[in-house]
């Protein structure tokens, strides 16, 4: 559907929900359309989507114990 910017204007709400439906909503100056209104996609990510569900991760920032020191640097 094509509305006159004074209509977008005053029915900009009701405009977004036919947009976010599917609708084909095109703004118009005069008769010669000039912007489309449409949805942004929304992403599925969430942060803390596993939480609870895997091990512990490792304190990278700890300290070695002497036997991971030695293995790391390679001394026997």
């Amino acid at each position: 559907m094509q509305y006159t910017v004074h209509t977008a204007k005053t029915q900009l709400s009701k405009l977004i929900e036919a947009a976010l439906a599917g609708e084909e909503v095109v703004i118009a100056r005069g008769s010669r359309p000039a912007v489309r209104l449409v949805p942004i996609a929304q992403s599925g990510f969430r942060l803390g989507l596993l939480a609870g569900q895997v091990g512990t991760p490792p304190d990278f920032l700890a300290p070695l114990s002497e036997q991971e020191l030695e293995d790391w640097e390679g001394r026997e």
